[in-house]
Order: structure tokens, then sequence, then C-alpha cells
């Protein structure tokens, strides 16, 4: 009897670790982080929905992401996609376009905390502001640059840190034309500065201007080489892609898309009149330039040594697309803008999606 009782005591042992561990290890390893290159994670992923205009992204060192709402929301989602809005500034005015736009860290945030902001406010004007970042809120901490003229249209309001360690900024006519052409306005512009603010060495025209002649630029990246790209809103379509160089003229009003003129630095890539892409955001990677379209509603791409072919990828899939930008962990987060009053709202917009860079 005591052989048989051991014989069950050691039977129910064994089906109890069957029955009860095994799922929980498959259910360990199933839940382990994949790589984003890897070819059974290629399906798109929600980070996050039910956003306003979502308009652009900075990832903390922790990989938690900060975003803006145009309506003038800061929010932090962490890795299990919940939101907290963290911040809104008290003198927004989110009407047009205008808004909450850029967001950008310092390079040393390590050291300083420091998280950049551009909005329209009262006025109407735009400007730059530096917080300080604590315990999920940010503390305003200076006023990097104020008075750039703003109106219902046309801000650019794209914000980041070059290679070079100084502060880029896209600013747009704001629907006054001539403005791009004058070295002395603020507007129609890519700036160059300090993180104080202050002219950034080396500038072309002793001043916060690095280029001129934009219409509404709206994203800026650089490649390995430390090439400058940027994309600008065109006129009645004819939109842009541009390599930056300090002091050149882009034109605007003047000379639109492939339009020539002396002392005119000419388009990389223009939509041409018949379609309009309306690109934001742009990133490089593997020498390939890629950028979302508003009302192209997709992400293109091209080789950036041979610029005569554009691809596209998810195009209609998910609406309007505003922000690109790559993730800690090597994905492409995107950001629809299906809120912003030309859009189409589809369940759940507005979203941040991750894609697969090998999906694209």
């Amino acid at each position: 009897m005591r052989k048989l009782a051991s014989v069950v005591l050691i039977l129910i042992i064994a089906v109890f670790f069957l029955v009860y561990k095994t799922p929980k290890q498959e259910a360990q390893i199933n839940s382990a982080p994949q790589s984003p290159l890897d070819s059974s994670n290629r399906e798109p992923q929600i980070v996050a929905q039910n956003l306003q205009v979502p308009w652009a992204i900075a990832f903390l060192p922790n990989s938690n992401l900060l975003v803006t709402e145009r309506i003038g929301k800061v929010d932090e989602i962490d890795k299990s996609g919940n939101v907290k809005t963290i911040f809104s500034p008290s003198d927004i005015v989110a009407t047009g376009e205008g808004g909450l736009m850029g967001i950008t860290l310092h390079p040393d945030f390590k050291k300083n905390n420091y998280i950049y902001l551009m909005y329209t406010h009262t006025g109407p004007k735009e400007k730059i502001v530096r917080y300080k970042y604590a315990n999920q809120t940010l503390t305003e901490d200076k006023i990097i640059l104020d008075n750039i003229t703003a109106s219902g249209f046309h801000h650019g309001g794209r914000i980041k840190f070059g290679p070079d360690g100084y502060l880029y900024a896209t600013t747009g006519d704001a629907q006054q034309t001539q403005f791009a052409q004058d070295k002395n306005s603020l507007n129609g512009k890519i700036l160059r500065m300090t993180d104080g603010g202050e002219a950034a060495p080396g500038n072309p025209f002793n001043n916060l201007v690095y280029s001129y002649g934009h219409r509404n630029p709206e994203g800026l990246t650089w490649d390995k080489e430390g090439t400058l790209w940027e994309t600008e809103h065109g006129n009645t379509a004819t939109d842009e892609i541009n390599i930056i160089k300090p002091g050149q003229n882009y034109g605007w009003p003047n000379v639109i898309g492939d339009q020539q003129q002396e002392g005119i630095t000419s388009p990389v890539i223009t939509s041409g009149t018949s379609i309009t892409w309306a690109p934001t955001d742009l990133i490089a990677q593997n020498g390939k330039i890629y950028f979302a379209g508003l009302r192209g509603q997709a992400i293109f791409s091209f080789d950036a040594k041979n610029t005569s072919q554009i691809n596209e990828s998810i195009k209609y899939k998910y609406g309007r697309l505003r922000e690109l930008t790559i993730g800690p962990d090597g994905y492409i987060y995107l950001t629809t803008s299906n809120q912003d009053g030309r859009g189409k709202p589809n369940s759940g917009d507005d979203k941040i999606i991750k894609i697969a860079p090998s999906s694209l």
C-alpha cells in the first residue's frame, strides 16, 4: 500500500507540473521582445490611440516616448501604451494649423533634463521654450526664441538638434510671402542656434538664419554623411525635398518647384503639379530617405544617391501621416493626423503606430 501511495503521489506531482508550470513557461517565451527586423514581427503595431493630432515624438532615455498633441498637450507613453498628459502650455493658441508642434531633447538630456517645445501663442506669435523634465512634469526654464510671426497657416514648427550640437528650427512664411526672402525676418527660414537661443557660430548672415526662401518646411533630418535634408509644402502641389546648405536661397515665392534661376538652389525632388504629398517629417536610414505625407497618405522613400524613383508604402492604410521617426528599438514610428480638420477619422484616431523597417 505504501508503495502504491508513493506512486500515486509522484503521478500527482508530475501532473501538477505539466498542467500549471508548462503554460507559464510558454507565456514567458512568447512574450519575449522580438527584433524589429524579425520577419515574424513585420505587422504594424498600435502604440497609442484616441489622440488629437499628434505632431512630434521624442524618446526619453528609459524608452518612454513624449508626444505633442497640437491642441496643447504633451503626453508621456510608457512601454505598455499607457498615456499620461504631463504638460499643457498656458498661453498656447491652437487655431488653424497652429498649436503645439515640435519637441526635442537636449543632446545632454541625461545631465540637464532639458526639453524644447515649439508652439503658437497669443499675438499671434510662435516661440521655442526650454523646460526641465522631472517626475513626469515640465517646468519652464527659459524662452529660447519668441516673436516669430504666426497666422492661421504655414508655421513650420519642426525643431531638432543637429550632429553639430546646435538647435535647428523650421519656420513658415505665415502667409506673408515677402518674409521668406527677407534675411532679417525669422519667417520662411531654417534657423540655427545655440541651446540657449543665440546665433550659432558660423551662421552665414550673423544672425539666426541658416537658409531662406522657404514656404512651409515641416521636416528635417541628417544622413550618416551629415547632409541636412528638408521637406517643404509647395503652393498648389509642387512639394519639395531639399538638401539644405548654409546661406542658400530656396526660391519662395519667386521660384517654385523645378523652375530655375541664378542664385536659387533647386530641390532634389518635387512632386510636380499633378499630385500633392504635403510632406511632413523624414528620416534617413540605410542609404534611403523616407518621408510621410498628409495628403499623400503614405510613407514615401527614395535612394539618397539616386532620386529618380520614389516608392510608396502603406498608402491609404492609415490616412494622413505626420510624424516619422526612428525609436531606440529600431522601429519606425509614425503618427496619423486624421483629426486635423482635413482628414476622415477612423476608429481610434489619431494613432501612433510603429513599423519594422524591413516591412517597407
